[in-house]
């Protein structure tokens, strides 16, 4: 196989049934994992003066997770891969980064917090690889656009970037941030019983002969497609990553806005995401991926502007948010859909953590870095130009992408009229 080629589509084990029980719960799971990723972020108005962060710290406590969740996604869906027990590895991972949200509740110091975050990135990174690695091998190709866009974005943005804001900062303003993280810690135990009981593990899938074990960077990006993918995971979690850990700050600290009204605003974007889960990856099933991936990351400019030079009606910022969060329902595309119809599946998992570590390393654990160094040099203004850049970056990278789409590769193989 070249790096133009794509991989064949199985066809899928289970019914319809099953196949959206599965997507729903592991949607539900995925979202009670940025539920207690983005606490922190929301509470960082009650956190930062009580613990005398920086903006610095703000940036290191939120590359620290994205450190740990990248190179544990990697190891441990390879891992997953290697002993074809993905549902055990889903089980311990979850029940492990529950606990880790009571130790942020518990945290005195910066550097507590920090060991809280690490310890919690290396529970949540394999979650995601790991159930699109069971989303490809249980759902219908025809539909596997929107199944991995629902499983990644519709829960993970309506309980992390909708529920998460309003609930947590309206618990923190009543009883205090730390029992806020005490409460984002129960949900995951409850969604690790619904999966023991109600997932299967797939059946071992046949190797071809000759098969390797394991999958090398080298063979991985060889692939033009991962080649691509990986530099837009860069860009888009950079800019996901500086959105979360630094809007919230800019709203309340510049623009003055309540922290009531902030919590509002950035629910905002969980909103749109958690439409994007259905509208932006059912029309790349329809029209390609490539052209999703393309146009939409342009919308991305329309975020930072907004808060920077829109000063009327809240309403208004918030549809502004609304449409310029849009990008985020690019994500299931290039760390899952495009990867799984590039590469075989028995090492779909690996090959899903690569790009999902790619992006976390050099866009999580860096940008947020350098965002807060500048946020302190140049002011709270300066994160959201960097956004800005990444959003038009991502869109033009974009133009290199193969298409990978079942509809339009079944296009590309009829027949041309009267040959």
């Amino acid at each position: 196989m070249t790096a133009e080629q794509t991989a064949p589509m199985a066809a899928p084990k289970r019914g319809a049934a099953y196949q959206i029980v599965l997507v729903a719960l592991l949607s539900l799971n995925f979202g009670i994992v940025f539920f207690d990723r983005n606490a922190l972020n929301f509470l960082m108005p009650f956190v930062q003066p009580d613990l005398n962060l920086t903006n610095t710290h703000v940036g290191i406590l939120a590359s620290a997770l994205s450190l740990t969740w990248a190179v544990a996604g990697l190891l441990i869906s390879a891992a997953s891969d290697k002993a074809a027990n993905r549902k055990g590895f889903l089980l311990v991972a979850i029940v492990v980064f529950s606990l880790c949200s009571v130790l942020s509740g518990l945290a005195t110091s910066f550097l507590l917090l920090l060991g809280a975050r690490l310890l919690m990135g290396a529970a949540e990174g394999p979650i995601n690889p790991i159930s699109h690695a069971l989303v490809v091998r249980e759902v219908d190709p025809r539909h596997r656009g929107l199944a991995m866009g629902v499983m990644q974005n519709f829960g993970s943005n309506f309980f992390g970037s909708f529920v998460a804001p309003v609930l947590l900062v309206a618990i923190a303003a009543a009883w205090g941030w730390r029992s806020a993280f005490f409460l984002a810690g129960i949900p995951g135990i409850v969604t690790a019983l619904l999966i023991w009981k109600f997932i299967d593990e797939p059946p071992a899938e046949e190797k071809s002969e000759g098969a390797s074990d394991r999958l090398t960077l080298k063979e991985a990006f060889s692939y033009k497609n991962i080649v691509v993918c990986s530099i837009v995971s860069v860009m888009l979690v950079s800019y996901l990553v500086i959105t979360w850990a630094f809007m919230p700050l800019y709203l309340t600290q510049v623009k003055g806005v309540d922290p009531g009204v902030m919590s509002w605003l950035m629910g905002t974007l969980g909103i749109s995401a958690t439409v994007g889960s259905f509208v932006v990856a059912g029309l790349s099933d329809r029209i390609g991926r490539k052209p999703v991936l393309v146009i939409i990351p342009f919308l991305g400019v329309i975020l930072p502007l907004g808060a920077m030079f829109f000063d009327g009606s809240y309403w208004v910022l918030a549809v502004i948010f609304f449409f310029g969060w849009a990008l985020n329902g690019c994500f299931p595309l290039f760390m899952a859909t495009v990867p799984s119809e590039t590469i075989q599946s028995p090492h779909i998992a690996t090959v899903l953590a690569l790009v999902m570590a790619t992006g976390e390393v050099f866009g999580g654990v860096l940008s947020p870095f350098f965002a807060g160094m500048a946020a302190d040099k140049f002011g709270l203004t300066a994160p959201l130009w960097i956004i800005f850049g990444f959003a038009i970056a991502s869109g033009i990278v974009g133009l290199f992408l193969t298409e990978t789409a079942p509809i339009k590769r079944a296009k590309a193989m009829e027949p041309t009229p009267g040959l």
